[in-house]
Protein backbone atom coordinates (compact mmCIF):
# COMPACT_ATOMS: atom_id res chain seq x y z
CA UNK A 1 0.00 0.00 0.00
CA UNK A 2 1.21 3.33 -1.03
CA UNK A 3 0.62 6.33 1.55
CA UNK A 4 1.18 10.04 0.24
CA UNK A 5 2.01 12.27 2.98
CA UNK A 6 -0.15 14.80 3.62
CA UNK A 7 0.69 18.13 5.69
CA UNK A 8 -0.87 21.46 7.09
CA UNK A 9 1.66 24.21 8.32
CA UNK A 10 1.09 27.62 9.83
CA UNK A 11 4.44 29.04 9.13
CA UNK A 12 3.79 32.12 11.42
CA UNK A 13 5.92 33.79 8.45
CA UNK A 14 8.73 31.67 9.14
CA UNK A 15 9.11 33.45 12.79
CA UNK A 16 12.31 31.44 14.52
CA UNK A 17 11.22 30.77 18.36
CA UNK A 18 13.27 30.06 21.59
CA UNK A 19 12.29 26.37 22.89
CA UNK A 20 10.00 28.40 25.42
CA UNK A 21 7.82 30.46 22.52
CA UNK A 22 9.80 33.67 23.11
CA UNK A 23 10.52 34.99 19.45
CA UNK A 24 14.26 35.27 17.93
CA UNK A 25 15.22 38.01 16.19
CA UNK A 26 14.46 38.18 12.57
CA UNK A 27 14.89 38.65 9.83
CA UNK A 28 18.81 38.32 9.69
CA UNK A 29 20.92 41.99 9.72
CA UNK A 30 21.65 42.97 7.25
CA UNK A 31 18.97 41.44 5.29
CA UNK A 32 19.87 37.85 4.03
CA UNK A 33 17.08 36.44 1.41
CA UNK A 34 19.07 32.93 2.02
CA UNK A 35 20.05 33.33 5.89
CA UNK A 36 16.17 34.10 6.39
CA UNK A 37 14.87 31.03 3.79
CA UNK A 38 17.49 28.66 5.70
CA UNK A 39 15.29 27.64 8.74
CA UNK A 40 11.85 27.29 6.67
CA UNK A 41 13.66 25.20 3.81
CA UNK A 42 14.88 22.83 6.79
CA UNK A 43 11.48 22.70 8.09
CA UNK A 44 9.86 21.96 5.31
CA UNK A 45 12.64 19.43 3.28
CA UNK A 46 12.05 17.49 7.02
CA UNK A 47 8.46 17.00 6.56
CA UNK A 48 9.12 15.35 2.68
CA UNK A 49 4.93 16.46 2.18
CA UNK A 50 3.74 14.80 -1.32
CA UNK A 51 1.10 17.43 -0.80
CA UNK A 52 1.71 20.62 1.80
CA UNK A 53 -0.93 23.63 2.99
CA UNK A 54 0.92 26.74 4.05
CA UNK A 55 -1.22 29.78 6.03
CA UNK A 56 0.49 32.72 7.25
CA UNK A 57 2.42 32.65 4.29
CA UNK A 58 4.59 36.13 3.39
CA UNK A 59 5.53 37.10 -0.35
CA UNK A 60 8.29 39.76 -0.30
CA UNK A 61 7.90 40.94 3.19
CA UNK A 62 10.46 43.09 5.00
CA UNK A 63 9.97 40.93 8.00
CA UNK A 64 10.55 37.46 6.08
CA UNK A 65 13.94 38.79 4.18
CA UNK A 66 12.30 39.96 1.48
CA UNK A 67 11.64 36.27 0.35
CA UNK A 68 9.34 34.52 -1.98
CA UNK A 69 8.58 31.43 0.86
CA UNK A 70 5.77 29.71 -1.37
CA UNK A 71 8.86 29.13 -3.73
CA UNK A 72 11.47 28.53 -1.23
CA UNK A 73 9.15 25.83 0.20
CA UNK A 74 8.69 24.27 -3.23
CA UNK A 75 12.30 24.25 -3.70
CA UNK A 76 13.28 22.45 -0.70
CA UNK A 77 10.58 19.75 -1.00
CA UNK A 78 10.59 19.12 -4.58
CA UNK A 79 7.07 20.18 -5.17
CA UNK A 80 6.42 20.10 -9.57
CA UNK A 81 3.44 22.45 -8.83
CA UNK A 82 2.23 25.26 -6.34
CA UNK A 83 -0.22 28.33 -6.13
CA UNK A 84 0.03 30.73 -3.54
CA UNK A 85 -3.22 33.38 -3.08
CA UNK A 86 -2.52 36.43 -1.89
CA UNK A 87 -5.20 37.51 1.00
CA UNK A 88 -3.98 40.75 0.95
CA UNK A 89 -1.26 43.58 -0.16
CA UNK A 90 0.50 45.68 1.57
CA UNK A 91 2.95 45.53 5.09
CA UNK A 92 1.75 44.88 8.64
CA UNK A 93 1.68 47.69 10.65
CA UNK A 94 3.54 48.24 13.88
CA UNK A 95 1.51 46.88 16.84
CA UNK A 96 -1.45 45.08 14.70
CA UNK A 97 -3.57 45.31 11.45
CA UNK A 98 -1.90 46.26 7.84
CA UNK A 99 -1.08 48.86 5.66
CA UNK A 100 -2.30 48.76 2.48
CA UNK A 101 -0.72 48.79 -0.67
CA UNK A 102 -3.23 50.62 -2.85
CA UNK A 103 -1.24 50.07 -6.14
CA UNK A 104 -1.93 45.91 -5.94
CA UNK A 105 -5.76 45.99 -5.46
CA UNK A 106 -7.84 42.59 -6.07
CA UNK A 107 -7.36 38.95 -5.38
CA UNK A 108 -3.95 37.71 -7.07
CA UNK A 109 -2.58 34.14 -7.27
CA UNK A 110 0.88 33.20 -8.32
CA UNK A 111 2.45 29.95 -9.64
CA UNK A 112 5.93 28.35 -10.40
CA UNK A 113 5.77 30.66 -13.35
CA UNK A 114 5.27 33.92 -11.26
CA UNK A 115 8.35 33.38 -9.65
CA UNK A 116 10.10 37.13 -9.70
CA UNK A 117 6.62 39.00 -10.80
CA UNK A 118 5.87 41.63 -8.62
CA UNK A 119 8.64 41.92 -6.60
CA UNK A 120 7.77 45.32 -5.04
CA UNK A 121 4.72 44.23 -4.24
CA UNK A 122 4.84 42.44 -0.51
CA UNK A 123 1.71 40.08 -0.25
CA UNK A 124 0.61 37.62 2.55
CA UNK A 125 -1.89 34.50 2.35
CA UNK A 126 -2.41 30.81 1.60
CA UNK A 127 -0.49 28.43 -0.21
CA UNK A 128 -0.69 24.72 -1.85
CA UNK A 129 2.28 22.49 -3.36
CA UNK A 130 1.97 19.22 -4.55
CA UNK A 131 4.86 16.80 -6.19
CA UNK A 132 1.51 14.94 -7.73
CA UNK A 133 0.30 15.74 -11.22
CA UNK A 134 -2.45 18.31 -11.54
CA UNK A 135 -5.52 18.31 -13.32
CA UNK A 136 -7.13 21.43 -12.21
CA UNK A 137 -6.71 24.78 -9.79
CA UNK A 138 -9.19 27.42 -8.16
CA UNK A 139 -8.53 29.93 -5.74
CA UNK A 140 -10.90 32.33 -3.71
CA UNK A 141 -10.70 35.31 -1.44
CA UNK A 142 -12.84 35.75 1.90
CA UNK A 143 -13.64 39.21 3.44
CA UNK A 144 -13.00 39.78 6.68
CA UNK A 145 -14.84 40.06 10.05
CA UNK A 146 -16.09 43.67 10.70
CA UNK A 147 -14.33 43.44 13.86
CA UNK A 148 -11.49 41.90 15.92
CA UNK A 149 -10.94 40.26 19.08
CA UNK A 150 -8.30 40.34 22.17
CA UNK A 151 -5.81 37.75 21.35
CA UNK A 152 -2.50 36.67 22.66
CA UNK A 153 0.57 37.74 20.45
CA UNK A 154 3.61 36.07 20.62
CA UNK A 155 6.33 38.56 22.13
CA UNK A 156 3.87 40.73 23.87
CA UNK A 157 2.09 40.41 27.05
CA UNK A 158 -1.38 40.11 27.98
CA UNK A 159 -3.72 40.66 24.77
CA UNK A 160 -3.37 42.46 22.12
CA UNK A 161 -6.87 43.99 19.99
CA UNK A 162 -6.36 42.64 16.58
CA UNK A 163 -8.43 43.46 13.70
CA UNK A 164 -9.44 40.19 11.51
CA UNK A 165 -8.00 40.26 8.02
CA UNK A 166 -8.58 38.85 4.30
CA UNK A 167 -8.63 35.01 4.22
CA UNK A 168 -7.89 32.56 1.29
CA UNK A 169 -8.36 29.29 -0.06
CA UNK A 170 -6.74 27.07 -2.17
CA UNK A 171 -8.36 24.03 -4.13
CA UNK A 172 -6.33 21.20 -6.32
CA UNK A 173 -7.37 18.37 -7.80
CA UNK A 174 -4.63 15.67 -8.19
CA UNK A 175 -3.81 11.91 -9.43
CA UNK A 176 -3.42 9.75 -7.06
CA UNK A 177 -2.59 5.78 -6.95
CA UNK A 178 -6.18 5.52 -7.08
CA UNK A 179 -7.57 8.32 -8.58
CA UNK A 180 -8.67 11.48 -8.92
CA UNK A 181 -9.25 13.30 -5.38
CA UNK A 182 -9.04 17.30 -4.15
CA UNK A 183 -6.79 18.73 -2.00
CA UNK A 184 -7.75 21.97 -0.16
CA UNK A 185 -5.97 24.51 1.96
CA UNK A 186 -7.75 27.14 4.04
CA UNK A 187 -6.99 29.91 6.45
CA UNK A 188 -10.26 31.02 8.38
CA UNK A 189 -10.91 33.82 10.72
CA UNK A 190 -10.35 33.60 14.09
CA UNK A 191 -13.55 35.11 14.77
CA UNK A 192 -16.15 32.87 16.03
CA UNK A 193 -19.10 32.29 13.61
CA UNK A 194 -17.40 33.86 10.96
CA UNK A 195 -14.80 31.17 10.39
CA UNK A 196 -17.77 28.60 10.72
CA UNK A 197 -19.26 30.48 7.58
CA UNK A 198 -16.04 30.51 5.71
CA UNK A 199 -16.07 26.52 6.31
CA UNK A 200 -19.53 25.98 5.26
CA UNK A 201 -18.72 27.96 2.15
CA UNK A 202 -15.72 26.26 1.11
CA UNK A 203 -17.52 22.67 0.86
CA UNK A 204 -19.89 24.29 -1.40
CA UNK A 205 -17.36 25.81 -3.40
CA UNK A 206 -15.52 22.45 -4.05
CA UNK A 207 -18.83 20.51 -4.33
CA UNK A 208 -18.85 19.95 -8.01
CA UNK A 209 -14.89 18.59 -7.66
CA UNK A 210 -14.12 14.89 -7.53
CA UNK A 211 -13.64 13.04 -4.07
CA UNK A 212 -12.42 11.77 -2.29
CA UNK A 213 -12.52 15.52 -0.43
CA UNK A 214 -9.21 16.39 1.81
CA UNK A 215 -9.64 19.89 3.23
CA UNK A 216 -6.06 21.35 4.89
CA UNK A 217 -5.41 24.25 7.20
CA UNK A 218 -5.63 26.59 10.48
CA UNK A 219 -9.41 26.64 10.82
CA UNK A 220 -9.10 28.50 14.10
CA UNK A 221 -11.63 25.89 15.42
CA UNK A 222 -10.92 23.42 17.97
CA UNK A 223 -11.86 19.65 18.55
CA UNK A 224 -14.96 18.50 16.85
CA UNK A 225 -16.07 21.52 15.35
CA UNK A 226 -14.98 21.50 12.19
CA UNK A 227 -16.21 18.28 11.26
CA UNK A 228 -19.64 18.76 12.79
CA UNK A 229 -19.77 22.20 11.17
CA UNK A 230 -18.89 20.57 7.52
CA UNK A 231 -21.45 17.59 8.06
CA UNK A 232 -23.91 19.80 8.91
CA UNK A 233 -23.88 21.93 6.05
CA UNK A 234 -23.98 18.88 4.00
CA UNK A 235 -27.25 17.95 5.27
CA UNK A 236 -28.41 21.59 4.96
CA UNK A 237 -27.38 21.29 1.29
CA UNK A 238 -29.03 17.88 1.25
CA UNK A 239 -32.46 18.86 2.75
CA UNK A 240 -32.36 22.55 0.22
CA UNK A 241 -32.01 19.77 -3.07
CA UNK A 242 -34.91 18.03 -2.04
CA UNK A 243 -38.57 17.92 0.31
CA UNK A 244 -37.47 17.75 3.45
CA UNK A 245 -39.69 16.54 6.14
CA UNK A 246 -40.31 18.65 8.98
CA UNK A 247 -40.96 17.89 13.00
CA UNK A 248 -44.51 17.29 13.41
CA UNK A 249 -45.51 20.13 14.77
CA UNK A 250 -44.29 22.05 12.53
CA UNK A 251 -45.98 19.98 9.47
CA UNK A 252 -49.55 20.63 11.54
CA UNK A 253 -48.82 24.06 12.11
CA UNK A 254 -48.24 23.85 8.04
CA UNK A 255 -51.33 22.08 7.52
CA UNK A 256 -53.60 24.57 9.51
CA UNK A 257 -53.02 26.73 6.68
CA UNK A 258 -53.57 24.96 4.06
CA UNK A 259 -56.87 23.09 5.17
CA UNK A 260 -59.11 24.39 7.82
CA UNK A 261 -59.88 22.70 10.90
CA UNK A 262 -56.95 19.90 10.03
CA UNK A 263 -55.23 21.01 13.33
CA UNK A 264 -57.78 19.21 15.10
CA UNK A 265 -57.06 15.83 13.42
CA UNK A 266 -54.11 13.70 14.68
CA UNK A 267 -53.63 12.02 11.24
CA UNK A 268 -54.62 13.88 8.62
CA UNK A 269 -52.03 14.73 6.08
CA UNK A 270 -52.44 16.72 2.90
CA UNK A 271 -50.12 17.33 -0.35
CA UNK A 272 -47.85 15.01 -2.24
CA UNK A 273 -44.97 15.53 0.64
CA UNK A 274 -46.71 13.66 3.00
CA UNK A 275 -49.60 11.51 0.99
CA UNK A 276 -52.91 12.48 0.54
CA UNK A 277 -54.91 9.85 2.61
CA UNK A 278 -58.28 11.63 2.77
CA UNK A 279 -60.91 14.39 1.66
CA UNK A 280 -60.55 17.62 3.30
CA UNK A 281 -62.21 18.19 6.72
CA UNK A 282 -64.57 20.83 6.89
CA UNK A 283 -64.12 23.53 10.00
CA UNK A 284 -67.12 21.85 12.00
CA UNK A 285 -65.93 18.10 11.50
CA UNK A 286 -63.06 16.19 13.74
CA UNK A 287 -61.56 12.49 13.26
CA UNK A 288 -60.10 10.33 15.85
CA UNK A 289 -57.58 11.45 18.21
CA UNK A 290 -59.08 15.13 18.66
CA UNK A 291 -58.12 17.10 21.56
CA UNK A 292 -61.08 18.81 21.17
CA UNK A 293 -63.90 16.14 21.19
CA UNK A 294 -65.37 12.69 20.06
CA UNK A 295 -64.86 11.14 16.83
CA UNK A 296 -68.15 12.42 15.49
CA UNK A 297 -70.76 14.97 16.82
CA UNK A 298 -73.37 13.73 18.88
CA UNK A 299 -77.54 14.21 17.64
CA UNK A 300 -79.57 15.51 20.61
CA UNK A 301 -83.29 16.22 20.59
CA UNK A 302 -84.07 18.32 18.03
CA UNK A 303 -81.17 17.75 15.70
CA UNK A 304 -81.77 14.35 14.88
CA UNK A 305 -83.22 13.80 11.25
CA UNK A 306 -82.32 11.90 7.71
CA UNK A 307 -79.44 15.50 7.33
CA UNK A 308 -77.60 14.58 10.47
CA UNK A 309 -77.97 10.95 10.04
CA UNK A 310 -76.22 11.29 6.82
CA UNK A 311 -73.40 13.48 8.04
CA UNK A 312 -72.76 11.16 10.57
CA UNK A 313 -73.10 8.32 8.34
CA UNK A 314 -70.39 10.43 6.24
CA UNK A 315 -68.15 11.00 9.52
CA UNK A 316 -67.83 7.68 10.48
CA UNK A 317 -67.02 6.21 6.74
CA UNK A 318 -63.85 8.64 6.81
CA UNK A 319 -62.51 7.60 10.31
CA UNK A 320 -62.75 4.30 8.65
CA UNK A 321 -60.84 5.69 5.70
CA UNK A 322 -58.27 7.32 7.92
CA UNK A 323 -57.98 4.12 10.07
CA UNK A 324 -57.06 1.63 7.22
CA UNK A 325 -54.52 4.54 5.73
CA UNK A 326 -52.71 4.58 8.67
CA UNK A 327 -52.53 0.57 9.27
CA UNK A 328 -51.22 0.29 5.58
CA UNK A 329 -48.91 2.96 6.40
CA UNK A 330 -47.65 1.50 9.46
CA UNK A 331 -47.51 -2.37 7.99
CA UNK A 332 -45.36 -0.75 5.03
CA UNK A 333 -42.82 0.67 7.19
CA UNK A 334 -42.49 -2.25 9.12
CA UNK A 335 -41.87 -4.31 5.58
CA UNK A 336 -39.34 -1.42 4.80
CA UNK A 337 -37.27 -1.77 8.36
CA UNK A 338 -37.31 -5.39 7.97
CA UNK A 339 -35.66 -5.12 4.75
CA UNK A 340 -33.34 -2.59 6.14
CA UNK A 341 -32.38 -5.31 8.91
CA UNK A 342 -32.11 -7.97 6.49
CA UNK A 343 -29.93 -5.86 4.51
CA UNK A 344 -25.81 -7.24 4.83
CA UNK A 345 -23.73 -4.74 7.13
CA UNK A 346 -20.55 -3.55 5.62
CA UNK A 347 -17.45 -3.89 6.81
CA UNK A 348 -15.38 -1.16 8.70
CA UNK A 349 -12.98 -0.98 6.31
CA UNK A 350 -15.04 -0.46 3.43
CA UNK A 351 -17.08 1.74 5.56
CA UNK A 352 -17.30 5.61 3.55
CA UNK A 353 -17.73 7.89 6.60
CA UNK A 354 -18.94 11.18 6.66
CA UNK A 355 -16.69 13.91 7.31
CA UNK A 356 -13.71 13.08 9.91
CA UNK A 357 -10.50 14.07 11.88
CA UNK A 358 -7.69 11.97 10.18
CA UNK A 359 -5.43 13.40 13.22
CA UNK A 360 -6.48 14.04 16.60
CA UNK A 361 -3.72 15.71 18.38
CA UNK A 362 -2.41 19.07 19.77
CA UNK A 363 -0.72 21.49 17.35
CA UNK A 364 -0.55 24.82 19.45
CA UNK A 365 1.50 26.03 20.73
CA UNK A 366 4.60 24.71 19.62
CA UNK A 367 6.40 24.92 22.61
CA UNK A 368 3.86 22.77 24.58
CA UNK A 369 1.24 21.68 21.83
CA UNK A 370 -2.40 22.28 24.17
CA UNK A 371 -4.84 23.28 21.13
CA UNK A 372 -5.52 22.25 17.84
CA UNK A 373 -6.63 24.91 15.53
CA UNK A 374 -4.57 22.75 12.36
CA UNK A 375 -6.78 20.00 11.07
CA UNK A 376 -6.81 17.10 8.35
CA UNK A 377 -10.30 16.40 7.37
CA UNK A 378 -11.48 14.20 4.99
CA UNK A 379 -14.64 12.74 3.07
CA UNK A 380 -14.61 9.96 1.21
CA UNK A 381 -11.15 8.27 2.33
CA UNK A 382 -11.63 4.90 4.54
CA UNK A 383 -10.48 4.45 7.84
CA UNK A 384 -8.31 1.51 6.66
CA UNK A 385 -6.62 3.64 4.40
CA UNK A 386 -5.35 6.20 7.00
CA UNK A 387 -1.87 5.77 8.36
CA UNK A 388 0.01 7.35 11.17
CA UNK A 389 -0.32 11.14 12.46
CA UNK A 390 2.91 13.45 12.95
CA UNK A 391 3.44 16.57 14.76
CA UNK A 392 7.27 17.22 14.84
CA UNK A 393 8.72 20.34 16.35
CA UNK A 394 9.90 22.68 13.84
CA UNK A 395 12.82 25.85 14.84
CA UNK A 396 10.01 28.27 13.11
CA UNK A 397 6.51 28.68 13.81
CA UNK A 398 4.09 29.21 17.39
CA UNK A 399 1.76 25.93 15.61
CA UNK A 400 3.61 22.59 14.51
CA UNK A 401 2.87 20.78 11.25
CA UNK A 402 0.21 18.28 11.37
CA UNK A 403 1.44 15.22 8.98
CA UNK A 404 -0.87 12.37 8.09
CA UNK A 405 -0.20 9.35 5.94
CA UNK A 406 -3.80 8.52 3.79
CA UNK A 407 -3.57 6.38 0.69
CA UNK A 408 -4.94 7.19 -2.26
Amino acid sequence: MSQLRIATFNLLHGQPLAPDGTPLPFPPEPADPEAAAGALAEAVAALDADVLAMQEVDRYQERSGLVDQTAVAAKAMGAADWRFAAALHGRPAPVSGWVRDPSAMGFRVYGPADVGADAGSASYGTALLTRLPVHHWRARRFAPAPFGLPLRVAGRRGLTPVPDEPRAAVAVVLEGDRGLFTAVAAHLSFVPGWNVAQLAGIRRWIADLPRPYLLLGDFNLVGAVPRTVLGGAAVMDGMAGGVARAPRRRRRRALQTAVPGAARSRWTAVGPAYGLVSEPVSERQSVSGSASGPAYEPAYGSTRGPARAARVRGSRRRLRDLREARRTRLERGGRDRLRMRRTPQRQPGDRLPGWRDLARTPTYPSHRPTVQFDHVLAVGVRPAAVGRAHTPRTPISDHRPLLVEVDL
